[in-house]
């Protein structure tokens, strides 16, 4: 069975359509949220799966190995929809330095 990790899960809809695509009988394996809403939804829709909480304190030595990795970082530090402006690159690099993306 296709195992599946999500970081910065929030309502799971990112995981959940990786799964539709890729493998709908994949496995959520673990999550990692922060928020109280989207930690209550994703405990209710994967009841037996282990939140892993804030993405940089995980010990990734004792989180289950996956198949694959779901992660739509927090993008409030990034919309422009507001200011109907652009992305400033400032922004961009703060928040993959953050979160420990890279390119």
């Amino acid at each position: 069975m296709t195992t599946l990790g999500s970081l910065f899960t929030g309502y799971g809809g990112l995981d959940m359509g990786v799964m539709t695509a890729l493998d709908p009988s994949a496995r959520v394996a673990w999550t990692s949220d922060i928020e109280a809403g989207p930690c209550e939804l994703a405990a209710t829709r994967w009841p037996d799966t282990p939140n892993l909480g804030d993405i940089t304190a995980i010990d990734w030595a004792n989180a289950e190995p996956v198949d694959i990795i779901c992660g739509g970082s927090p993008c409030q530090d990034l919309s422009v929809a507001p200011q109907q402006a652009t992305l400033a690159v400032r922004t961009l690099t703060e928040t993959a330095l953050r979160f420990g993306a890279t390119s």
